[in-house]
C-alpha cells in the first residue's frame, strides 16, 4: 500500500515539475497530502527517498506557518552546489541565529555536500564564534564574517 502511495506522491510532484520552466516548485506539505489523500509522513517518505541529491534534486524544508517544500532538479550539480552556497552566505548576517546556521550545516550533511567530520568541526568553530559574540569578545558582524568564511571554505572542497 504505501509503495502505491509513494509512487502516487512521486508521480504528482514529478508532473508538477514538469509544469514549471525553472525547475523547480514550491508546494505546501499540508496541500499536497490533500492532493493524494496520504498523511504528511509519507511525503517526507518519499522526499527523503526518490528526491535526494544523488537522485538529481534538491529539497528545502521550511516548517511551520508558510512552511513549504521547495523541489528543484539539479541540472548541473557543480552549479546547484554553488547556488547552494551562495544562498546560505546571503542568509548568513549579524542576525542569523546559531539554530539556523546550524540547520544550514545539517542540510549539507544530509545532501552529502559535506562529511560528518567536516560538519561536526565547523559547527564547534561556530559555537565558540557565537559563544564569543555573546561574551562581547566579538561583535556579531565579526561572528557573521568567521562563519561566512567557514562555508566559503567548506563550498572550495567539497
Amino acid at each position: 500500500m504505501l509503495n502505491n502511495k509513494a509512487d502516487t506522491i512521486e508521480e504528482y510532484i514529478l508532473k508538477k515539475l514538469s509544469e514549471e520552466q525553472a525547475g523547480s516548485v514550491e508546494l505546501k506539505r499540508t496541500e499536497l497530502a490533500g492532493e493524494v489523500s496520504c498523511a504528511p509522513s509519507q511525503i517526507s517518505y518519499v522526499l527523503s527517498t526518490r528526491f535526494t541529491y544523488d537522485k538529481g534534486f534538491i529539497v528545502e524544508s521550511r516548517r511551520g506557518l508558510g512552511g513549504y517544500i521547495k523541489i528543484t532538479i539539479i541540472r548541473d550539480k557543480n552549479l546547484e552546489k554553488k547556488l547552494l552556497y551562495e544562498d546560505m552566505l546571503k542568509d548568513i548576517s549579524a542576525e542569523t541565529p546559531f539554530a539556523e546556521v546550524k540547520s544550514m550545516m545539517d542540510y549539507l550533511l544530509e545532501q552529502k555536500l559535506v562529511t560528518i567530520r567536516e560538519a561536526e568541526l565547523s559547527i564547534q568553530m561556530i559555537a565558540k564564534f557565537y559563544r564569543a559574540e555573546r561574551d562581547k569578545v566579538i561583535s556579531s558582524e565579526v561572528r557573521a564574517e568567521f562563519v561566512r568564511s567557514i562555508f566559503i571554505t567548506l563550498s572550495k572542497i567539497t
